[in-house]
């Protein structure tokens, strides 16, 4: 049993805090390996779209919503990238925990951002493959369905969780958000 901010936390493992800051790490760096490849698809991706002859057929709105979705791509890849930045700026400096925490953070902001950024690439192609109705709609779809899979099932998870203390929430400092 350890103690992190004076709450005991026994999570079954018998880690030390710097092992279980080393196996986050690890875990985060796992997530983040297919997160920034997918992303970094995406926005490569929108950046050609720009070149393709078509797009000087792009209407105003279609236009704007490319910017948007350009502008929160980019964002995403500075999130999701952000987390190697924060360890090579803290490495070695007994920060571990923290980095993680931070990582953590930095990391979940990637994950929303990644998921506006893919509602917003679906509606740019949907506008122009289909009537502005239909498409709205398949967007709405998809837009539930990525809630659903990216937020709601952790979200529902982590309510029936007890991560071996009892009561679903990390008490140790390196969730995503603080106590």
């Amino acid at each position: 049993m350890s103690t992190a901010g004076g709450v005991p936390h026994d999570d079954g493992r018998g880690e030390s805090r710097a092992q279980r800051a080393d196996r986050r790490w690890n875990e985060l760096l796992q997530e983040l390996r297919v997160a920034q490849t997918g992303t970094q698809i995406l926005f490569g991706f929108l950046v050609a779209v720009v070149f393709q002859p078509r797009f000087a057929e792009l209407g105003t709105t279609d236009r704007i919503i490319y910017v948007v979705t350009v502008c929160l791509g980019a964002a995403t890849t500075g999130a999701l990238v952000a987390p190697v930045a924060v360890h090579r700026l803290v490495a070695g400096r007994r920060l571990k925990p923290e980095a993680v925490s931070w990582a953590g953070r930095l990391t979940l902001v990637g994950v929303v951002l990644l998921y506006l950024t893919m509602v917003s690439t679906f509606l740019l192609i949907m506008r122009m493959v289909l009537d502005d109705g239909i498409a709205l709609w398949l967007v709405v779809v998809m837009a539930l369905w990525l809630a659903l899979c990216w937020f709601m099932v952790p979200f529902i998870a982590r309510r029936g969780g007890t991560n071996g203390n009892g009561n679903g929430r990390a008490e140790d400092g390196f969730g995503p958000w603080p106590r």
